[in-house]
């Protein structure tokens, strides 16, 4: 991967946001990645092949929902918290809550 775009803050859009939560993989990942703290892409256990949850991955970087850094061989991502609840207060609260009500992307997981 090479330097990541991420849309700065005010960049980033409602309608790209809803879309790429519309997903249950990617609703999966930010519910994992709203406990806290970043992860290993290699830690990320969905129910798709590694290069469809890497296209995933791309869709919540460009909409703004998470960042990627690289540190050597190996990605991390975090989930941008501030900056969504900047935008869209309590969008990102809602929609945690939904998800956990439904159990929309359970099945995204992290290795021990």
């Amino acid at each position: 991967m090479k330097d990541p775009r991420h849309p700065a803050t005010d960049e980033i859009v409602l309608t790209r946001v809803l879309a790429a939560l519309s997903d249950p993989v990617r609703l999966g990942v930010v519910r994992l990645l709203a406990g806290g703290g970043e992860r290993g892409w290699g830690e990320l256990r969905a129910p798709v092949a590694k290069s469809t949850l890497s296209h995933h991955m791309k869709v919540l970087r460009d909409a703004g929902i998470t960042r990627t850094r690289q540190e050597g061989t190996r990605c991390y991502v975090r989930l941008r918290r501030a900056d969504l609840d900047a935008r869209f207060p309590d969008l990102l609260p809602a929609v945690l809550a939904a998800a956990g009500t439904d159990d929309v992307g359970a099945e995204v997981t992290a290795a021990p």
